[in-house]
Protein backbone atom coordinates (compact mmCIF):
# COMPACT_ATOMS: atom_id res chain seq x y z
CA UNK A 1 0.00 0.00 0.00
CA UNK A 2 1.38 3.40 -0.97
CA UNK A 3 0.47 6.68 0.66
CA UNK A 4 0.89 10.15 -0.84
CA UNK A 5 0.22 13.47 0.86
CA UNK A 6 0.00 16.85 -0.77
CA UNK A 7 -0.60 20.40 0.31
CA UNK A 8 -3.62 22.42 -0.66
CA UNK A 9 -1.75 24.79 -2.97
CA UNK A 10 -2.19 22.72 -6.14
CA UNK A 11 -4.08 24.51 -8.87
CA UNK A 12 -6.31 22.75 -11.39
CA UNK A 13 -7.72 24.60 -14.36
CA UNK A 14 -11.46 24.66 -14.70
CA UNK A 15 -12.36 22.74 -17.83
CA UNK A 16 -15.55 22.06 -19.73
CA UNK A 17 -16.76 18.70 -21.05
CA UNK A 18 -16.85 18.61 -24.87
CA UNK A 19 -20.34 18.34 -26.28
CA UNK A 20 -21.54 15.74 -28.75
CA UNK A 21 -20.37 12.71 -26.78
CA UNK A 22 -22.49 10.26 -24.86
CA UNK A 23 -22.02 10.33 -21.10
CA UNK A 24 -23.85 8.88 -18.13
CA UNK A 25 -23.85 11.05 -15.04
CA UNK A 26 -24.82 10.34 -11.47
CA UNK A 27 -26.33 12.91 -9.15
CA UNK A 28 -25.69 14.08 -5.65
CA UNK A 29 -29.22 12.85 -4.89
CA UNK A 30 -27.46 9.54 -4.30
CA UNK A 31 -27.08 10.65 -0.69
CA UNK A 32 -28.12 7.94 1.77
CA UNK A 33 -27.77 7.73 5.54
CA UNK A 34 -26.07 4.59 6.83
CA UNK A 35 -28.72 2.11 7.85
CA UNK A 36 -26.67 1.07 10.86
CA UNK A 37 -25.12 4.30 12.03
CA UNK A 38 -27.13 7.46 11.37
CA UNK A 39 -24.17 9.59 12.46
CA UNK A 40 -22.44 8.75 9.16
CA UNK A 41 -24.03 9.38 5.79
CA UNK A 42 -22.61 9.06 2.30
CA UNK A 43 -22.90 11.69 -0.41
CA UNK A 44 -21.87 10.37 -3.82
CA UNK A 45 -21.40 11.43 -7.42
CA UNK A 46 -20.63 9.36 -10.49
CA UNK A 47 -19.95 9.67 -14.19
CA UNK A 48 -18.92 7.39 -17.05
CA UNK A 49 -17.83 8.33 -20.59
CA UNK A 50 -16.49 6.46 -23.66
CA UNK A 51 -13.51 8.82 -24.00
CA UNK A 52 -12.31 10.36 -27.23
CA UNK A 53 -10.83 7.32 -29.01
CA UNK A 54 -13.09 4.32 -28.38
CA UNK A 55 -16.49 4.25 -30.06
CA UNK A 56 -18.24 2.32 -27.30
CA UNK A 57 -18.22 2.53 -23.53
CA UNK A 58 -17.34 -0.88 -22.09
CA UNK A 59 -17.42 0.38 -18.50
CA UNK A 60 -20.40 -0.07 -16.18
CA UNK A 61 -21.33 1.20 -12.72
CA UNK A 62 -23.12 -0.47 -9.82
CA UNK A 63 -24.78 2.16 -7.63
CA UNK A 64 -26.66 1.06 -4.50
CA UNK A 65 -26.30 4.12 -2.24
CA UNK A 66 -29.13 3.16 0.11
CA UNK A 67 -27.28 -0.08 0.84
CA UNK A 68 -23.79 1.50 0.86
CA UNK A 69 -22.38 -0.27 -2.22
CA UNK A 70 -20.69 1.23 -5.27
CA UNK A 71 -18.60 -0.40 -8.01
CA UNK A 72 -16.81 0.22 -11.29
CA UNK A 73 -16.42 -2.57 -13.87
CA UNK A 74 -14.21 -2.18 -16.96
CA UNK A 75 -15.01 -4.71 -19.68
CA UNK A 76 -12.65 -6.29 -22.18
CA UNK A 77 -13.04 -8.59 -25.16
CA UNK A 78 -14.27 -6.29 -27.93
CA UNK A 79 -17.07 -3.75 -27.99
CA UNK A 80 -20.06 -6.06 -27.56
CA UNK A 81 -18.37 -8.66 -25.37
CA UNK A 82 -16.59 -6.19 -23.11
CA UNK A 83 -19.72 -4.19 -22.49
CA UNK A 84 -21.70 -7.36 -21.81
CA UNK A 85 -19.09 -8.65 -19.35
CA UNK A 86 -19.05 -5.39 -17.39
CA UNK A 87 -22.84 -5.26 -17.28
CA UNK A 88 -23.02 -8.89 -16.19
CA UNK A 89 -20.75 -8.15 -13.23
CA UNK A 90 -22.84 -5.09 -12.33
CA UNK A 91 -26.08 -7.10 -12.56
CA UNK A 92 -24.60 -9.63 -10.15
CA UNK A 93 -23.63 -6.91 -7.68
CA UNK A 94 -27.06 -5.32 -7.88
CA UNK A 95 -28.56 -8.63 -6.75
CA UNK A 96 -26.06 -9.35 -3.98
CA UNK A 97 -27.85 -10.03 -0.66
CA UNK A 98 -26.29 -7.56 1.77
CA UNK A 99 -26.30 -8.13 5.52
CA UNK A 100 -25.45 -5.49 8.12
CA UNK A 101 -21.84 -6.42 8.80
CA UNK A 102 -18.82 -6.17 6.54
CA UNK A 103 -17.50 -9.75 6.54
CA UNK A 104 -20.75 -11.51 5.51
CA UNK A 105 -21.27 -8.86 2.84
CA UNK A 106 -17.79 -9.42 1.43
CA UNK A 107 -18.58 -13.13 1.24
CA UNK A 108 -21.88 -12.40 -0.52
CA UNK A 109 -20.19 -10.07 -3.00
CA UNK A 110 -17.52 -12.68 -3.69
CA UNK A 111 -20.19 -15.32 -4.29
CA UNK A 112 -22.22 -13.33 -6.82
CA UNK A 113 -19.09 -12.16 -8.64
CA UNK A 114 -17.99 -15.80 -8.72
CA UNK A 115 -21.27 -16.65 -10.43
CA UNK A 116 -20.64 -13.89 -12.97
CA UNK A 117 -17.13 -15.25 -13.49
CA UNK A 118 -18.51 -18.66 -14.46
CA UNK A 119 -21.11 -17.13 -16.78
CA UNK A 120 -18.52 -15.03 -18.59
CA UNK A 121 -16.19 -18.04 -18.90
CA UNK A 122 -18.99 -20.03 -20.54
CA UNK A 123 -19.62 -17.30 -23.10
CA UNK A 124 -15.89 -16.94 -23.77
CA UNK A 125 -15.59 -20.68 -24.41
CA UNK A 126 -18.33 -20.44 -27.01
CA UNK A 127 -16.80 -17.45 -28.76
CA UNK A 128 -13.20 -18.62 -28.70
CA UNK A 129 -11.88 -15.36 -27.27
CA UNK A 130 -11.00 -13.88 -23.91
CA UNK A 131 -13.82 -11.90 -22.32
CA UNK A 132 -13.79 -10.34 -18.89
CA UNK A 133 -13.94 -7.24 -16.71
CA UNK A 134 -11.82 -5.60 -14.09
CA UNK A 135 -13.71 -4.63 -10.96
CA UNK A 136 -13.44 -2.29 -7.97
CA UNK A 137 -16.11 -2.41 -5.24
CA UNK A 138 -16.66 -0.24 -2.17
CA UNK A 139 -18.94 -1.37 0.66
CA UNK A 140 -19.64 0.91 3.64
CA UNK A 141 -21.54 -0.36 6.68
CA UNK A 142 -21.83 1.93 9.67
CA UNK A 143 -18.27 3.10 10.34
CA UNK A 144 -16.56 0.25 8.47
CA UNK A 145 -15.58 -0.03 4.82
CA UNK A 146 -14.38 -2.83 2.58
CA UNK A 147 -12.81 -2.68 -0.88
CA UNK A 148 -12.84 -5.70 -3.16
CA UNK A 149 -11.17 -5.80 -6.55
CA UNK A 150 -9.72 -7.68 -9.50
CA UNK A 151 -7.56 -6.06 -12.19
CA UNK A 152 -6.45 -2.44 -12.41
CA UNK A 153 -9.64 -0.55 -11.57
CA UNK A 154 -8.87 1.22 -8.32
CA UNK A 155 -10.21 2.51 -5.01
CA UNK A 156 -8.51 5.43 -3.25
CA UNK A 157 -9.19 6.91 0.17
CA UNK A 158 -8.77 10.65 0.71
CA UNK A 159 -8.24 11.70 4.30
CA UNK A 160 -6.76 14.82 5.86
CA UNK A 161 -5.51 16.21 2.55
CA UNK A 162 -3.77 12.96 1.58
CA UNK A 163 -4.61 10.24 -0.92
CA UNK A 164 -4.02 6.54 -0.38
CA UNK A 165 -4.47 3.81 -2.98
CA UNK A 166 -6.33 1.06 -1.15
CA UNK A 167 -6.26 -1.45 -4.01
CA UNK A 168 -3.15 -2.92 -5.62
CA UNK A 169 -3.23 -3.42 -9.37
CA UNK A 170 -3.30 -6.95 -10.72
CA UNK A 171 -1.11 -6.05 -13.68
CA UNK A 172 2.15 -6.92 -15.38
CA UNK A 173 3.72 -3.56 -14.58
CA UNK A 174 2.76 -3.84 -10.90
CA UNK A 175 4.58 -7.17 -10.80
CA UNK A 176 7.64 -5.47 -12.29
CA UNK A 177 7.43 -2.72 -9.67
CA UNK A 178 7.04 -5.28 -6.86
CA UNK A 179 10.13 -7.13 -8.16
CA UNK A 180 12.13 -3.90 -8.15
CA UNK A 181 12.69 -4.04 -11.92
CA UNK A 182 11.04 -0.69 -12.70
CA UNK A 183 10.02 2.37 -10.73
CA UNK A 184 6.47 3.61 -10.16
CA UNK A 185 7.26 6.47 -12.56
CA UNK A 186 8.43 4.03 -15.25
CA UNK A 187 5.32 1.90 -14.71
CA UNK A 188 3.08 4.87 -15.57
CA UNK A 189 4.47 4.98 -19.13
CA UNK A 190 5.38 1.32 -19.64
CA UNK A 191 4.29 -0.09 -23.06
CA UNK A 192 2.70 -3.10 -21.33
CA UNK A 193 0.71 -0.96 -18.93
CA UNK A 194 -2.60 -2.39 -20.16
CA UNK A 195 -1.70 -6.05 -19.47
CA UNK A 196 -3.64 -7.27 -16.43
CA UNK A 197 -3.05 -10.48 -14.49
CA UNK A 198 -6.51 -10.96 -12.98
CA UNK A 199 -10.05 -10.14 -14.08
CA UNK A 200 -13.57 -11.47 -13.71
CA UNK A 201 -14.27 -14.06 -16.41
CA UNK A 202 -10.71 -14.96 -17.37
CA UNK A 203 -9.95 -17.99 -15.17
CA UNK A 204 -12.01 -20.58 -13.25
CA UNK A 205 -9.51 -20.13 -10.40
CA UNK A 206 -10.77 -16.69 -9.42
CA UNK A 207 -11.02 -14.62 -6.27
CA UNK A 208 -11.33 -10.99 -5.27
CA UNK A 209 -8.72 -9.31 -3.10
CA UNK A 210 -10.06 -7.17 -0.30
CA UNK A 211 -9.04 -4.69 2.38
CA UNK A 212 -11.13 -3.41 5.29
CA UNK A 213 -10.89 -0.50 7.67
CA UNK A 214 -12.61 2.32 9.52
CA UNK A 215 -14.62 4.95 7.67
CA UNK A 216 -14.59 8.34 9.36
CA UNK A 217 -16.43 11.62 8.91
CA UNK A 218 -14.50 13.60 6.32
CA UNK A 219 -13.20 10.57 4.42
CA UNK A 220 -13.78 10.32 0.68
CA UNK A 221 -13.47 7.19 -1.46
CA UNK A 222 -12.69 7.39 -5.17
CA UNK A 223 -13.44 4.42 -7.45
CA UNK A 224 -12.28 4.57 -11.06
CA UNK A 225 -11.34 2.66 -14.16
CA UNK A 226 -7.81 2.96 -15.56
CA UNK A 227 -9.06 5.45 -18.14
CA UNK A 228 -8.88 8.05 -15.37
CA UNK A 229 -5.58 7.11 -13.74
CA UNK A 230 -3.74 6.96 -17.07
CA UNK A 231 -4.48 10.66 -17.58
CA UNK A 232 -4.47 12.20 -14.08
CA UNK A 233 -1.86 11.91 -11.37
CA UNK A 234 -2.73 10.98 -7.80
CA UNK A 235 -1.90 14.53 -6.78
CA UNK A 236 -4.43 15.90 -9.28
CA UNK A 237 -7.05 13.39 -8.15
CA UNK A 238 -6.59 14.44 -4.53
CA UNK A 239 -6.89 18.12 -5.37
CA UNK A 240 -9.99 17.87 -7.55
CA UNK A 241 -11.78 15.33 -5.34
CA UNK A 242 -11.62 17.75 -2.40
CA UNK A 243 -13.34 20.59 -4.29
CA UNK A 244 -17.08 21.17 -4.56
CA UNK A 245 -19.65 18.45 -4.11
CA UNK A 246 -18.91 14.87 -5.25
CA UNK A 247 -20.78 15.21 -8.54
CA UNK A 248 -18.96 18.42 -9.44
CA UNK A 249 -15.65 16.77 -8.59
CA UNK A 250 -16.44 13.78 -10.84
CA UNK A 251 -17.31 16.11 -13.70
CA UNK A 252 -14.09 18.08 -13.27
CA UNK A 253 -11.98 14.91 -13.26
CA UNK A 254 -13.68 13.80 -16.45
CA UNK A 255 -13.21 17.22 -18.06
CA UNK A 256 -9.48 17.17 -17.38
CA UNK A 257 -9.21 13.61 -18.73
CA UNK A 258 -10.99 14.62 -21.93
CA UNK A 259 -8.74 17.65 -22.28
CA UNK A 260 -5.77 15.25 -22.26
CA UNK A 261 -7.12 13.04 -25.03
CA UNK A 262 -9.04 10.38 -23.03
CA UNK A 263 -7.75 7.35 -24.98
CA UNK A 264 -9.89 4.91 -22.99
CA UNK A 265 -13.32 4.73 -21.38
CA UNK A 266 -13.49 6.72 -18.13
CA UNK A 267 -15.60 5.87 -15.09
CA UNK A 268 -15.55 7.68 -11.76
CA UNK A 269 -17.44 7.30 -8.49
CA UNK A 270 -16.69 9.61 -5.54
CA UNK A 271 -18.22 8.82 -2.14
CA UNK A 272 -17.84 11.38 0.66
CA UNK A 273 -18.57 10.48 4.29
CA UNK A 274 -20.30 13.19 6.31
CA UNK A 275 -21.86 13.52 9.73
CA UNK A 276 -25.50 12.51 9.77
Amino acid sequence: MVNWRYGSGCEVDRLSIPVGLSIRIGTTDMTAPSLLNPSLRCLAGSITHPGLVRRENEDALALRPAQGLWAVADGMGGHANGRWAAEEVVRALEQAPLDRTVDPDCAAIGAVVGDANRMILARAAGSGRTIGATLAVLRIVGRRFACLWAGDSRVYRLRGGGIEQLTRDHSHVQQLVDAGLISVEEAARHPMGNVITRAVGVSPDFSLDNVEGAADVGDSFLLCSDGLTRCLSDRELATIAAEGDPQQACERMLAMTLARGAPDNVSIVLVRCAAG
